[in-house]
């Protein structure tokens, strides 16, 4: 009987200790372009205003933004300066920019995997995103080489004010969020 006691005991514990710990996990995810590495790349000249990105499905339910990631070889001497924007997109047109206040970032000379923390602008999205980055000066014969990946649904780059398809080659920027609870 005490043997059949402490089991009951033993289960109740696992039971409630595995429900605690799945509260406390946080469901993150990749979303955007796979990672990549290696010699395949897509350069882009440093133009104040122009901006480079990809679209992102953030799904049906809302998400937070925590960390955009890319790589990039900035072959210039300096560091290129720039600013995030997350816009929602419907395939051909942006409309609303979700950040509400500038996130600056740099790409440091040389290769480098870029990471910018948006966990404290408490961006919360959904739906389909073009998540961008705008150069906020110019350096002329700068052109950083951008990793990418093929047949991922392409770049957007946005010189004029229109963004405009760059097929086939994708460069690799994801975002890492965090699925956020629905109050019901």
């Amino acid at each position: 009987m005490l043997t059949s006691i402490k089991t009951k005991l033993l289960f109740a514990v696992i039971i409630l200790f595995t429900t605690v710990t799945a509260q406390a996990q946080e469901k993150i995810k990749t979303i955007g372009n796979k990672a990549r590495t290696g010699s395949s790349n897509a350069s882009f000249s440093v133009v104040k205003g122009q901006q480079i990105g990809v679209k992102m499905k953030a799904g049906g339910k809302p998400v937070q933004l925590l960390k955009l990631n890319f790589g990039v070889d900035n072959h210039n001497r300096d560091s290129l300066q720039f600013k995030v924007n997350v816009y929602e997109f419907d395939g051909e047109k942006t409309s609303n920019n979700f950040v509400s206040q500038d996130i600056v970032g740099f790409i440091p000379q040389g290769k480098s995997r870029i990471n910018v923390d948006l966990s404290p602008y408490k961006i919360v999205v959904r739906g389909t995103l073009l998540v961008a980055i705008e150069w906020l000066d110019t350096h002329k014969g700068s052109d950083p080489s951008f990793s990418i990946g093929l047949l991922n649904g392409g770049t957007y780059r946005n010189e004029t004010g229109e963004w405009k398809k760059i097929p086939v080659a994708g460069v690799d920027f994801n975002v890492e969020v965090k699925k956020l609870k629905i109050a019901e």
